[in-house]
């Protein structure tokens, strides 16, 4: 693949990093677009935009950090290391934190909560799609040994050393999986996108859609981690899907009417 997207001598840009500026362009697009017919005061929420993308990013390596905690407590400089800040980070801690910090954000400064978490949402989508192709031309958030006519080889030594994925190994493109299920997802919610409906259910579906998305793509993704529980054979993100799952169903599903 190529994770150098331009390499000068000494200088190179990583096309992770352009792909995580383009899903902040196209996230941002999709927002405003829907925020306008939903009213919303653009310069607001544009400053949201800016601020969830800053959390975000310190969200994601939190939770990578959290994740592999028994590495960094023995390598506390890697924390600060080249490899770890260009690793994507895990998203769904960088959701989580700029979805906290959001909800402060749109009570500060009065915004309705559930209305402007429906326009987000499909941009969220949008966002993250591209942030995986960025992920694939890494080699982060690789795949399994997979065995069907679509399995990806990585050859390039140098996505080796941004990500120490496998070269020459057929895996799973679980990259290209999740991106084009966030496509998808990212169309469902754009279509459906009503300002005139009840506040949340935008919001709620891509909570669902997201979740089992994940939740499924996990099954043929490697994991350094073992299961939380021997049990059930399930890693710490599909824990966490199940339970945004929950969240997105009690949005969707609930019945009395919320004017947020």
């Amino acid at each position: 693949m190529l994770p150098k997207l331009i390499d000068l001598g000494g200088f190179f840009l990583p096309t992770y990093g352009v792909m995580v500026a383009l899903a902040f362009l196209a996230g941002l697009w999709s927002t405003n677009k829907l925020a306008a017919r939903a009213g919303l005061p653009a310069q607001k929420i544009q400053d949201l935009v800016i601020y969830c993308a800053i959390t975000g990013l310190a969200g994601a390596k939190l939770m990578m950090f959290a994740f592999d905690w028994e590495y960094y407590s023995r390598n506390p400089a890697e924390m600060f290391s080249l490899s770890t800040l260009r690793a994507a980070g895990v998203y769904q801690g960088g959701f989580i934190v700029a979805f906290l910090f959001a909800i402060y954000y749109m009570r500060r400064n009065g915004l309705p909560i559930l209305k402007t978490m429906d326009c987000f949402a499909p941009g969220i989508a949008l966002g993250h799609a591209l942030g995986r192709l960025g992920c694939y031309a890494a080699g982060c958030c690789y795949g399994m040994l997979c065995e069907r006519p679509w399995a990806v080889r990585y050859t390039n030594p140098e996505v080796k050393e941004f990500s120490n994925v496998p070269l020459n190994v057929p895996l799973h493109p679980t990259q290209i999986y999740e991106l084009l299920g966030d496509l998808l997802i990212f169309g469902i919610l754009f279509k459906l996108y009503d300002p005139k409906k009840r506040a949340g259910g935008i919001f709620g579906l891509y909570l669902i859609l997201y979740s089992l998305l994940r939740f499924g793509v996990e099954f043929y993704r490697h994991h350094d981690q073992l299961p939380m529980f021997e049990s059930l054979p399930l890693v710490h993100t599909q824990w966490i899907s199940i339970a945004t799952l929950l969240l997105g169903a009690w949005l969707l599903l609930r019945k009395e009417p919320n004017h947020a």
